[in-house]
């Protein structure tokens, strides 16, 4: 149930956009640290089949994912669970897989679905038959659900400042638009990654897609994102996907689209194709909001990264707003900035609002530049590390917060009220144009 306050503050976010789409932009002029140095990790002997890297995901309807690393190969894919300490009312099994790279062999990666789970619930559970006792809570089935973003996270100490943040705020789902553990083909820091990030993705779905530093290629010797799918499994088969690089998934009444930019997306590709069928099939009387994430941003005024959004943004584009998407979260650029409603370039009223938070704390620093004159479309911008909280309060209005690392405390420096375009007449099924381009052959 919506609290009084929101009850209170929701007439409001009316005259909050509108003054929004008024102002110029903002250019935030906070003088920002340097970059912190990247994390080390002292080598700690565990037993071979401890599990470790914990982290759980979404994996269809009422259903988790979890995934652990162990030395062993012989660790069962075991996951024992239920909503009270120690008690263990449920087992689920899964399966294994491994990679070898160069030199370096992956231990045993476990990938376990539990389920059918109650929605909104701490589940206890624990890994292998052994370990230490963890816990998740699973996402609501209805509004108001808290999604946190952040993007281009690294192993940094403000890497570090912003984990310890996110975990401040009541949140309910982690997305993560490409770039997570700069490993940059140094596979040991996927194990440090995994480690550095265990406490809160073992407690909380995190969804990812991929970004630059995932494909870690070699020619003729090594296809992309081999370590990034072996480790990072999410539900594409659940959304009808080939590939683990772009999928679908719910949540409360959010339908969220998770895409690559560093695989094919011309009209010709199977992620084109796909893409239209998925947003083809979305109900909005059900799921209302109509989320997009990928890394390379096509909305950007950074002097960084300029125009490499842009063949993608061609191809796409029209899909997204043709299915009237909310909001595209993306990172690549390494600093903060919110759009107006925006399509094909110009302010849009069923446009998409457009977030670039490449800003987690990666260890190539910040993107400090900015173009001048900023475009009519953007509204906020700011070299910072951080991350964003998205409030989805009920079927037409979420608040969106953006919480700059200040002497690592967050500091909120920008926010918005977003209407849903679901109450706009922006969705597919009142516009006879955006149903020609979702259901044509």
């Amino acid at each position: 149930m919506v609290s009084n306050r929101l009850n209170i503050v929701l007439p409001l976010a009316a005259a909050v956009l509108v003054i929004s789409a008024l102002a110029v932009t903002v250019t935030a002029d906070y003088v920002r640290p340097p970059p912190r140095k990247t994390l080390h990790f002292p080598w700690v002997s565990r037993p071979s089949s401890q599990p470790q890297q914990v982290h759980v995901s979404l994996a269809g309807n009422k259903h988790i994912r979890v995934t652990w690393i162990t030395s062993d190969s012989s660790s069962p894919s075991l996951v024992e669970y239920g909503t009270s300490p120690g008690k263990y009312n449920f087992r689920g099994h899964g399966d294994t897989t491994s990679y070898s790279y160069l030199f370096y062999s992956s231990g045993t990666i476990h990938h376990t679905v539990i389920g059918p789970l109650e929605d909104d619930t701490v589940y206890f559970y624990r890994c292998g038959g052994q370990g230490p006792e963890l816990k998740f809570k699973t996402p609501p089935s209805e509004f108001p659900v808290t999604l946190a973003v952040a993007g281009d996270l690294g192993q940094t100490g403000w890497t570090q400042s912003t984990l310890e943040h996110i975990d401040l705020c009541q949140y309910d789902l982690h997305l993560l638009p490409g770039d997570l553990s700069y490993a940059d083909y140094i596979q040991n820091r996927w194990d440090t990654f995994g480690e550095l990030v265990q406490p809160l993705a073992s407690a909380r779905p995190w969804m990812v897609t991929q970004g630059n530093h995932e494909k870690e290629s070699i020619p003729f010797f090594k296809e992309g994102f081999e370590s990034f799918n072996a480790r990072w499994k999410m539900p594409y088969e659940e959304s009808g996907s080939t590939s683990n690089l772009y999928y679908s998934f719910e949540v409360a009444g959010v339908h969220v689209v998770m895409l690559g930019s560093y695989t094919d997306y011309d009209e010709t590709s199977d992620q084109y194709n796909w893409l239209k069928a998925d947003l083809s099939t979305v109900d909005r009387k059900r799921t209302p909001w109509l989320l997009a994430l990928f890394h390379v941003p096509w909305y950007n005024s950074n002097s960084a990264h300029q125009g490499e959004g842009d063949n993608m943004m061609e191809a796409m584009e029209p899909l997204l707003h043709a299915a009237g998407v909310d909001i595209v979260f993306a990172g690549h650029v390494h600093a903060y900035e919110r759009s107006k409603r925006v399509y094909n370039g110009k302010s849009d009223p069923c446009g998409a609002v457009h977030v670039t938070i490449g800003d987690g704390g990666n260890k190539e620093g910040l993107a400090h530049k900015y173009k001048e004159p900023s475009p009519e479309w953007s509204v906020f911008r700011e070299a910072s590390f951080g991350h964003g909280e998205l409030k989805i309060v009920n079927s037409t209005h979420a608040f969106w917060s953006w919480h700059r690392n200040d002497d690592d405390e967050p500091v909120r420096s920008d926010e918005v009220w977003i209407t849903s375009l679901m109450s706009s007449g922006c969705v597919a099924e009142e516009r006879k144009e955006a149903r020609e381009i979702l259901w044509s052959p």
